[in-house]
Order: structure tokens, then sequence, then C-alpha cells
């Protein structure tokens, strides 16, 4: 019985869609994240003077602070990105998928 179900969902188009959508979906995210990240970490390394500017005359806050904040504002930002997706179209699909199996 098991198994029977399990042959019917990966025989179904609809979940084919879901897994190729959700994994390019996932790949574009991780790879956006990651270039966003090493940027800044190499910005770090090889321009320390661009990072070591204080953000006014006489602030001891450097401009490196704000970048990084700004940084992990993003990563929660492809966070919500993602959640969005995923209970906009992921859900969608997997709700027809069992519907059509069930």
């Amino acid at each position: 019985m098991q198994d029977d179900m399990i042959h019917k969902i990966k025989s179904n188009p609809k979940y084919h869609e879901l897994v190729s959508k959700r994994n390019s979906f996932k790949w574009i995210m991780a790879i956006i994240m990651l270039v966003v990240y090493y940027a800044f970490i190499l910005t770090i390394a090889f321009d320390k003077e661009f990072m070591a500017q204080p953000l006014s005359a006489g602030s001891v806050t450097t401009i490196g602070i704000p970048i990084g904040v700004a940084v992990i504002i993003f990563a929660f930002v492809l966070t919500g990105i993602y959640v969005f997706r995923a209970n906009a179209v992921f859900d969608k699909l997997t709700r027809e998928i069992k519907e059509e199996v069930l």
C-alpha cells in the first residue's frame, strides 16, 4: 500500500514540477546569499581602508557596521521571499498532488 502511494506520487507530473521549481529556486536563493556574503567578506579582506572609514567626521562607527547589518537583514529578506514562495506556489502544488493521489 505504502509503496503504491509512493509510486503514484513520484509518477505524477505535478510532483516533478514541484521538485524542479523548488530545486531551482533554492539554488538561486543560495547563490544570491553566497554572493552577497562573500562580497562582504572579500571587501573586509582586501579593502580594509574602505570598511574602516567613519560614517561621519568624529564618528567611531565605521561604514563596515551598517554594511554588515545590511547583509544580515538581506538574509532575513531572502528567507521571507522563500517562505512567501513556498506558501504561494509549493504548498499549492503539494495540495494538488495529494488530492490527485488520494
